[in-house]
């Protein structure tokens, strides 16, 4: 018997307790992303300048690496609680009665991005903060992001087959907003690869891209994905969708509005640290609202448990039991 099924056999999580178990992923997954942002803003990305150590001599950092040394290794620590978070809901969804396979293959399929991406993280510093190995880092943080929403959402759902909400060409027009939102978060990579922002003092190869280009490529996606959503916002108006669908684009719109304020705001001021922090947070939350308002579109009800046979009075079997 594997240790999940012992845990399995002698605890069942409530509905509540198995949506938070997976809800601490997601917000887990959020902080890393905005943490490892940090450590880029500061300078502090060779703050520990090999992987999985911190130097060749010491698994920790050490006091002559100073600040960027404890900051490097303090997001490297956050791993670990991330890496607790997605157990937490491994275990929930393998607990859960009766078991959800589904539900429990996705938790496996975010650790497995974590550690992906806990080598890419090595790879990165070992490759000096190549910007191209920088980007992949942060696409593969997006990518678990992405598992953490949907295991999120399922956690609440049934098992059943999906059904529609709206009609069809609404739906279609929901998943182009995923797909051009996810364009536009690796069009942000390039704006991060080719902007002063290196994550180390030192000279740090960037993209080959002219920063202010990029930064036009991004907008532009931008605005598509603006086009988009207050699209979508009118056409469910008119098809009369349900509520929580129109309150979910909503909510989309208002994080799509701060988001485009704080990016051309920190690009006519320069860039400062403090804003692409608070940009890269906002990327988050768009993700996040992008998915699930696309997720809310179609509904998997709970399997109703199976019915128990009815026997009659000459049924062999009672019989045989009696």
């Amino acid at each position: 018997m594997t240790p999940l099924a012992f845990i399995a056999r002698r605890w069942t999580p409530s509905p509540r307790t198995l949506r938070r178990a997976t809800l601490a992923a997601v917000l887990m997954t959020v902080v890393i992303i905005v943490t490892g942002g940090a450590v880029r803003l500061t300078g502090s990305g060779l703050g520990c300048d090999t992987w999985p150590k911190c130097t060749d001599d010491s698994l920790f950092a050490t006091p002559e690496q100073g600040l960027h040394g404890a900051i490097e290794f303090g997001n490297r620590l956050l791993t670990y609680v991330l890496s607790a978070a997605v157990g937490w809901a491994i275990v929930a969804a393998r607990s859960t009665k009766p078991w959800r396979r589904g539900l429990s293959r996705l938790g496996w399929l975010q650790f497995w991005i974590v550690m992906s991406n806990a080598v890419i993280g090595g790879i990165t510093v070992w490759t000096g903060l190549n910007p191209w190995t920088v980007a992949g880092h942060f696409v593969a943080a997006n990518a678990l992001l992405t598992v953490t929403t949907i295991t999120w959402v399922r956690a609440g759902e049934g098992d059943a087959a999906a059904r529609p909400r709206v009609p069809g060409p609404v739906r279609k027009l929901g998943w182009a907003l995923v797909v051009v939102s996810g364009l536009l978060i690796v069009a942000g990579t390039g704006v991060t690869g080719s902007g002063k922002h290196a994550g180390d003092s030192s000279d740090v190869p960037r993209m080959p891209f002219d920063y202010a280009s990029a930064a036009q490529v991004h907008a532009l996606f931008a605005w598509v994905v603006c086009v988009l959503a207050v699209a979508l916002f009118f056409v469910l108006r008119v098809v009369d969708a349900p509520d929580d669908i129109r309150a979910r684009t909503r909510d989309l719109l208002l994080v799509l509005l701060a988001q485009g304020g704080l990016g051309y705001l920190q690009y006519f001021t320069g860039v400062p640290e403090i804003l692409v922090g608070a940009h890269m947070l906002g990327s988050s939350l768009l993700w996040i609202a992008v998915l699930r308002l696309a997720l809310s579109m179609r509904e998997r009800p709970h399997t109703p448990a199976p019915a128990p046979v009815p026997t009659q009075a000459g049924d062999p079997a009672v019989a045989a039991s009696a």
